[in-house]
């Protein structure tokens, strides 16, 4: 390669990478269920282009909105174009040994959860790309053991799933469900947090990271309410953590580690009209909004680029939707 095709393919390099150093937004425009279709719901959200929709405020009302996303994504969006463009870029960037986190958030129904996790079971039968309802986090799984099958390097990967219910810290893949779990400011790098007492099981193959989700997913916090019957009544976070040891220009063995952060927000709800006014879900409720009233500011102050002890310590941060 000649010295300009060299110096061009750097500056592509680094712009791709800067443009990831952005929080993107994405919107998924799920179309209706059974039930929206029982009582013959209206569709008021129309998907004019890649990057723009549009919403009516009822179906043949002239009042409308237009909002402009990095993507958007219609009704009959697959989970693997919705892979393809949102998270399967981020994989270079974790086997750089960049930090990578992505949010799906969302009312409640909206199908957070099945564009993460996917329906039923979690594995794959052939390739991230095939076209399936499995979601996010078992097609990130695939890719990574792919791309480093074929890197031909020495690696180990991580895999712990936190749960995050009424602000008490739950971890669900351990076995002792005595354990504390206990989150505080790590006093070595300033930004980032220590979580004392997660536990990360190391994986020797998809197949094992496939196990791992489907334990987890058992035992997450779920409730049946007028607007969802398996409303996530919990936030959880999907960690999965890489080392690549491989040997550096001078020769020198070298440690790249890289973090992939999936996150399944539990939804914004409507007390009433989810039917919640009664009881422990009344609590959930407010909990939920609480934290993601809390998670907004904190990515305002990132867009901002303002200081915020509460976010954490990542280099590279993507919001997807």
């Amino acid at each position: 390669m000649d010295t300009s095709n060299n110096v061009r393919l750097q500056l592509q390099q680094q712009q791709a990478r800067k443009s990831n150093q952005n929080i993107q937004v994405y919107v998924r425009v799920r179309p209706l269920n059974a039930r929206k279709r029982c009582i013959r719901s209206a569709e008021v959200v129309d998907v004019l282009n890649p990057r723009e929709i549009l919403t009516r405020h009822t179906l043949d009302s002239k009042l409308t909105k237009k909002f402009t996303f990095d993507r958007s994504f219609g009704p009959e969006s697959k989970q693997c174009d919705v892979y393809a463009v949102v998270v399967s870029p981020l994989i270079e960037e974790v086997l750089s040994g960049y930090n990578c986190t992505v949010f799906a958030y969302g009312q409640t129904g909206t199908g957070k959860t099945h564009t993460m996790v996917g329906n039923e079971t979690a594995e794959l039968k052939s390739s991230w790309e095939d076209d399936s309802d499995v979601g996010i986090i078992p097609r990130a799984l695939s890719h990574l053991f792919d791309e480093l099958r074929m890197m031909e390097v020495e690696f180990t990967m991580r895999i712990s799933y936190l749960e995050l219910y009424n602000e008490e810290l739950c971890d669900l893949l351990s076995t002792d469900d005595s354990t504390k779990i206990r989150i505080f400011d790590d006093s070595t790098k300033k930004g980032s947090v220590i979580i004392q007492g997660l536990e990360e099981i190391t994986v020797q193959s998809k197949d094992d990271g496939y196990k791992l989700l489907e334990k987890g997913k058992e035992r997450r916090k779920t409730a049946t309410t007028l607007m969802n019957a398996q409303s996530s009544r919990s936030h959880t976070v999907f960690s999965i953590v890489v080392h690549i040891r491989e040997n550096g220009i001078d020769g020198e063995d070298m440690l790249k580690i890289g973090k992939l952060h999936l996150v399944d927000l539990a939804a914004s709800e409507n007390v009433s009209k989810a039917g919640n006014e009664k009881g422990i879900r009344v609590r959930e409720t407010v909990k939920i909004n609480q934290s993601l009233l809390t998670l907004g500011r904190v990515i305002t102050a990132l867009v901002d680029r303002a200081p915020n002890p509460v976010s954490m310590s990542m280099s590279r941060t993507a919001n997807r939707s």
